[in-house]
C-alpha cells in the first residue's frame, strides 16, 4: 500500500512501537490509516513490532499485517529514514543490530538529535522490566495472562460493536487499578530517566508498557509512545522539535474517520 503524500500531515519524527504484528490483537488497520495520514523525515518502530512469541504460538498473518510492512518499506523507500529498534517479542532481530538495507537501519539503541537541539535516548525498553531481564519464564507467564485478558477483550468488544459503542480496554482497566502495577510502570519510568541521565542525555523514548505517556522526572523528558494493541498511540515531533502524544480516533471511542488527536504535549 502506498501512502498518498497528497494528503500527508508533514512531521520531523514519528514514533512507533507495541504493534504486535502476527497477533489477533493487533490494530493493523488503525495504522495503515494513521501511516497513511502522515509524511515524516524519521520513522521510528520502537520495538515489537512483529510478535514471534504470538507467531510460534499460533500462525496468524493477515493481509493487513503484510499491508503494514508494505507502507513501512514504501516510506523508507521514498526517502523516511526508517529507525528498527527491537523489542523483546522481536528480539529474534537484535541479532541484525547494526545492519541497513538502503534507509532502513537496525540498532539496539539509538540516539535522536531533535529539531530544537534535544537529545533523545531511543530504547524499546524491556531491559527495564526486572522479569523479563531476570527470568524468562516469568516474563512469559506474564504474556500468557495478558493474552488471555486481550483474548476476552476480543469478545467483549464484539458485543460493544453489535451495540454501537467504542472499543474498551479491559487490559488497560485493570492496569490502571492494580497498585503493584501502577507502581511498576512508575519504577520503569523512574528507571528509563535514569538510563538518559546517565547518559548525559536530555530525555528518553520507549515503549514495552502499553502506556503512552509524557512527563518530566528531575529534569529528563520521559516519552512513552504507547501501542496498536490498545491504545493506538504515537509520539510525534513536529518540524521545529516539539514532541506531542497522538491517539488515532477510532481507537479511543471518537467516531469512526475522526483524525488524530493530540493528547498530550
Amino acid at each position: 500500500m502506498k501512502p498518498d503524500k497528497s494528503k500527508s500531515l508533514r512531521l520531523r519524527s514519528v514514533f512507533v512501537s507495541d504493534v504486535h504484528l502476527g497477533s489477533k490483537d493487533c490494530r493493523a488497520r488503525e495504522l495503515l490509516e494513521f501511516l497513511g495520514s502522515v509524511d515524516a523525515d524519521y520513522l521510528f518502530l520502537v520495538g515489537d513490532i512483529i510478535d514471534f512469541w504470538s507467531l510460534r504460538r499460533s500462525f496468524y498473518w493477515p493481509q493487513e499485517h503484510n499491508d503494514v510492512l508494505r507502507m513501512i518499506l514504501a516510506k523508507a523507500r521514498e526517502g523516511t529514514q526508517v529507525i528498527y529498534v527491537p523489542g523483546n517479542h522481536d528480539d529474534d532481530l537484535r541479532e541484525f543490530c547494526g545492519s541497513q538495507f538502503g534507509n532502513l537501519v537496525i540498532r539496539r539503541k539509538y540516539v535522536h538529535a531533535a529539531a530544537d537541539g534535544r537529545e533523545f535516548l531511543v530504547m524499546h525498553g524491556d531491559e527495564f522490566d526486572t522479569a523479563v531481564k531476570c527470568s524468562r519464564w516469568l516474563a512469559k507467564f506474564g504474556a500468557a495472562a495478558y493474552e488471555f485478558m486481550m483474548r476476552m477483550n476480543r469478545g467483549v468488544n464484539l458485543c460493544r460493536r453489535a451495540l454501537g459503542m467504542p472499543y474498551w480496554s479491559l487490559a488497560t482497566y485493570v492496569k490502571l487499578r492494580l497498585g503493584n502495577a501502577v507502581r511498576y510502570v512508575e519504577a520503569f519510568e523512574t528507571a528509563a530517566a535514569q538510563a538518559a541521565r546517565a547518559r548525559g542525555l536530555d530525555g528518553i523514548i520507549c515503549g514495552h508498557i502499553h502506556r503512552a505517556g509524557m512527563r518530566d522526572i528531575d529534569g529528563i523528558t520521559y516519552c512513552n509512545d504507547g501501542d496498536w494493541v490498545e491504545s493506538c498511540t504515537a509520539l510525534v515531533e513536529s518540524p521545529g522539535g516539539e514532541l506531542s502524544l497522538w491517539q488515532f480516533g477510532a481507537a479511543s471511542g471518537l467516531p469512526e474517520g475522526d483524525e488524530l488527536m493530540e493528547v498530550a504535549a
